[in-house]
């Protein structure tokens, strides 16, 4: 048996343990500090190996419009389903894609979203710089049935990186976290796509305006608790990212992100998105490692152009 099916083996059998922490424990705004670790220099203890797999969907589904929770019994009845198994071909994946083997779940809160800001629990209208990108994007599309090249794939397709917030968003598997911590810097690993941030409190110099990474360039201090994380520098200049991670207990942070961008949303949005611990470490995310999709998707492209 193979390594690499010995670790496919391990990561299932650990699932179990992937639970967050409901997303609904604080109903009423921002959570308390109850039991919380401090390190030996006296900060909240934000260190470990984290998690925030949950099925609870980003934003709130169109049936549950002005339900902020779910009751007893619409959880039991929603629970079961991830509503995460891409298996089945459809239209725009016509080969379909993993089944819930490969999935980790999570659990699924009794909020009816993620996004708690706007309170209707979905992303704002886009701006009209927004509609028109899209408009102009219509009109020029490609009358080619696929990617022309390797640059028509995105950062995640090409395992480059999720930027952010997306690298800290919940999502289908992998969504696992290693916080560092010392007196003048966190670092937080993450396991999908491998990136690692490492984020200078009070003190450090100001990023200038003309460098721009992926990732982007954050900046930390404490708000009393609270770890509050600026994140600018994006490739996209408009993109101001704000997180705050606050230990709420042993095996809990409070963790939630604001997005700020006026050129794509006509306001900021905010979620809540909890991390409970994770047992064990982190695996190596090797992504494209034998993986022959983008080159199949072209040669499945030019065939069907041929065809």
């Amino acid at each position: 048996m193979s390594d690499r099916i010995l670790l496919i083996i391990s990561i299932v059998a650990t699932l179990p343990l992937l639970a967050v922490v409901p997303v609904d424990a604080q109903p009423g705004g921002a959570a308390t500090v109850s039991e919380a670790p401090r390190t030996s220099w006296g900060d909240p203890d934000l260190r470990g190996t984290w998690t925030n797999s949950t099925t609870t969907p980003m934003q709130r589904p169109a049936d549950l419009e002005g339900q902020e929770f779910l009751s007893e019994e619409e959880w039991a009845r929603r629970n079961p389903g991830s509503g995460l198994s891409f298996a089945e071909p459809t239209a725009g994946n016509p080969t379909g894609s993993y089944n819930d083997f490969w999935l980790e779940k999570g659990v699924l809160s009794k909020r009816t979203s993620l996004i708690i800001e706007p309170p209707n629990g979905r992303y704002p209208p886009p701006a009209p710089e927004a509609q028109a990108r899209r408009r102009a994007q219509g009109a020029n599309a490609s009358p080619r049935p696929g990617p022309a090249s390797w640059v028509d794939f995105g950062t995640l397709g090409r395992c480059l990186t999720r930027s952010m917030p997306g690298a800290m968003q919940p999502g289908f598997y992998n969504h696992n976290y290693q916080i560092f911590q010392t007196p003048h810097h966190v670092a937080i690993l993450v396991e999908m796509i491998h990136d690692a941030r490492i984020i200078p409190l009070e003190g450090f110099a100001e990023p200038s305006p003309t460098v721009t990474q992926w990732m982007g360039i954050s900046r930390g201090h404490w708000e009393g608790d609270t770890l509050v994380v600026e994140t600018t520098n994006l490739p996209d200049p408009n993109l101001t990212v704000v997180e705050r991670l606050t230990r709420v207990g042993p095996d809990a942070i409070d963790y939630r992100v604001t997005v700020t961008n006026p050129t794509r949303w006509t306001a900021p949005w905010t979620a809540l998105m909890p991390m409970a611990t994770l047992e064990g470490a982190l695996f190596e995310f090797a992504c494209h490692e034998g993986n022959y999709a983008l080159p199949n998707m072209l040669a499945g492209a030019r065939a069907e152009e041929t065809r």
